[in-house]
């Protein structure tokens, strides 16, 4: 398993313990994802990609598009069908919920660092 594999599980296993609150808002999403590189995981597997300001999303040899909702944050890759997910911000710490369960998380960082 690898480093940031590792850190991913062990932000979902602590986010799962954690005392219920609210998710984060489409501003808050906004605030905390644009211009941001997300370095984390979903259940499926470790990733790392950028979400600029204008939506789309930039990751190795890939990209999509995202958007801030009312009801979480959005993405769509290719021609699959959009996908949400609600979002607890905590700092630099992101917990994504699918059906109320943690599914994903991470850490953002400012920019693009990776060059995607």
């Amino acid at each position: 398993m690898t480093r940031l594999s590792s850190i991913a599980l062990a932000a979902i296993l602590a986010a799962s313990s954690a005392a219920a609150g609210s998710f984060a808002t489409q501003d808050e999403i906004k605030t905390a994802m644009s211009d941001h590189t997300y370095q984390g995981g979903m259940l499926s597997g470790a990733f790392t990609e950028y979400y600029a300001p204008d939506g789309t999303i930039k990751g190795d040899g890939y990209s999509g598009v995202w958007k801030a909702t009312d009801h979480g944050m959005c993405f769509t890759y290719g021609t699959d069908p959009e996908n949400c997910w609600d979002l607890k911000i905590e700092g630099a710490a992101v917990t994504l919920f699918k059906d109320g369960n943690v599914d994903g998380a991470g850490v953002v960082v400012k920019g693009n660092p990776n060059g995607f």
